[in-house]
């Protein structure tokens, strides 16, 4: 393998088609696509500063870096890339990637990352903004703390572990998406969704879990969250918590310590069909009511 240590590379494609190279403090100046269509390459504390850095590659390494703001749009068509113990400031990073391993990695301008890509682990990662990983699928997470909403949007077979989530509309049109040990803040939260579970999740969301088919929770806190479950089908949920209000759950158990209102509307759902299981009604100053609205 090549070394190419402490250089200083500019012009478009510094590096095009570039093979078993190992790179050490070196600096990717102005000039876009430096490793456009590259495979095996080992980077090691270095620096992007420019457009478009990892195009079409294959087989890649990177550790203690750091691609600038201004290396935008960095990483698109590539295949089996792994980053670690680096900074990835650039947004619209990971287009239509696959086989990404991220660990200890912090994302401060993540907007629109991760968009259309398959195969992504992420371990210990900090990122900060809109529209993360829309239309991507199979998804392993753990210590993942994001802030920016939308996130998850339309994606499949996502798998979260200890994370922090401050989203407006998370997992939206999502299928088959299960977290564990989570804290999710954000209005709406995963509507039109098919099979989600929460597992030892703290939620607060205003309006959130509706139009879902098959939700399950267990040991969820749903605090500070309104008008829950409108439109869910196959709901399967043991909150141990307070809930303010349920609107219209279509189907299923819903088991929690305490209600403000419960409103079941024979206009709009059939309440037979839906089970709501109160452990302690008199922990609460507010009246169990069933209701029929107009």
């Amino acid at each position: 393998m090549k070394n190419i240590k402490q250089q200083f590379l500019t012009g478009e494609r510094a590096l095009f088609q570039s093979a078993d190279l190992k790179i050490e403090d070196c600096v990717f100046a102005d000039g876009e696509s430096p490793l456009k269509e590259s495979h095996h390459i080992d980077i090691e504390q270095s620096i992007f500063r420019w457009k478009y850095p990892l195009w079409y590659c294959q087989n890649i390494k990177v550790m203690n870096s750091t691609l600038l703001e201004t290396a935008r749009s960095g990483i698109w068509y590539t295949n089996h890339i792994e980053i670690s113990d680096s900074i990835i400031e650039a947004p619209k990073t990971f287009r239509r990637a696959s086989d990404i391993h991220l660990n200890n990695v912090d994302m401060p301008i993540a907007l629109e990352s991760f968009w259309n890509c398959q195969n992504i682990t992420l371990k210990n990662v900090t990122a900060r903004g809109d529209y993360f990983a829309m239309n991507s699928e199979n998804i392993v997470i753990s210590g993942l703390n994001l802030t920016g909403n939308y996130c998850f949007d339309g994606c499949k077979n996502i798998e979260i572990h200890d994370s922090k989530l401050i989203s407006k509309d998370a997992f939206w049109n999502c299928e088959n998406v299960i977290v564990y040990d989570s804290i999710i803040i954000g209005e709406y939260l995963a509507w039109n969704t098919k099979n989600i579970t929460f597992i030892n999740c703290t939620i607060e969301s205003l309006q959130g879990l509706c139009y879902i088919e098959n939700l399950k929770m267990v040991n969820c806190k749903l605090i500070n969250t309104t008008l829950a479950f409108e439109y869910c089908s196959h709901v399967d949920a043991h909150i141990v918590s307070h809930v303010d209000s349920i609107m219209n759950p279509v189907s299923g158990t819903i088991q929690v310590q305490s209600i403000g209102e419960l409103i079941l509307d024979e206009k709009k759902i059939d309440p037979s069909k839906v089970d709501v299981i109160v452990e302690q009604p008199t922990i609460t100053k507010e009246v169990l009511t069933e209701c029929v609205c107009s």
